[in-house]
């Protein structure tokens, strides 16, 4: 199932599936009042900067420096649309007679109605691919490295043909992505530090926290995701 077309396919059908959810016409859905769109991006970078700070348990350089970039370079609202927040491969169901055809989406819990490059940044985020840092290829978060499966740079455009978005600035929301991650696993280790919980695979997530507000940095720097 995992054969280099097989992926090349499968790859295209996320992020064809992400650029469907983001086309939909959510008012006509009746879902216009799922969430607030106008000030979406602040609140979100706003919002996790304060996470990072509530769950800090170490002095690392980059994921703040990562953070005031975010905060410093907040984009004005684009147009709405309905976001996942958490779309990946963990939370798709593939058809058992076409393991290259997505034919569900879970965990809508974090749904709302906002900008949809920051549901875009946070998939590129969990995309691992090959030629990434060794420390991010440690954080694998689904099979995006098998042979076959398309760059991040491959679904942006992909996604741009599908929707007819302009990306001039997708480094911005890939490391918004990259921070959001960071912050959720300082978050889980912030409570192994402070014994809320005393499972050791938590103890070395620290260094974790630190190898993605690097590559999220360095992709603010370079443009490059």
């Amino acid at each position: 199932a995992s054969s280099p077309d097989s992926m090349s396919k499968l790859g295209i059908s996320l992020i064809d599936n992400l650029a469907t959810l983001h086309n939909l016409d959510y008012e006509a859905a009746g879902l216009g009042d799922l969430g607030k769109p106008a000030g979406y991006a602040e609140r979100q970078v706003t919002g996790w900067n304060k996470r990072y700070e509530k769950a800090k348990t170490d002095d690392w350089p980059e994921v703040e420096a990562l953070g005031q970039y975010l905060q410093d370079n907040i984009p004005s609202d684009g147009a709405p649309s309905l976001v996942h927040n958490d779309y990946k491969y963990d939370n798709v169901m593939l058809d058992p007679d076409d393991l290259t055809r997505i034919i569900a989406v879970f965990d809508w819990e974090m749904a709302t109605i906002g900008d949809p490059l920051m549901d875009l940044g946070t998939t590129l985020s969990y995309w691992v691919q090959a030629d990434d840092p060794e420390e991010v290829r440690k954080l694998v978060f689904g099979p995006t490295m098998l042979a076959g499966s398309p760059t991040r740079h491959e679904l942006a455009t992909r996604y741009a043909e599908q929707t007819g978005a302009s990306l001039p600035d997708l480094q911005y929301y890939y490391s918004f992505g990259m921070f959001k991650l960071a912050v959720i696993l300082q978050q889980i280790y912030a409570r192994y530090v402070r014994g809320a919980t005393k499972d050791e695979r938590f103890a070395g997530m620290s260094t974790s926290v630190a190898a993605l507000g690097r590559a999220g940095l360095q992709a603010a720097k370079t443009g490059k995701y």
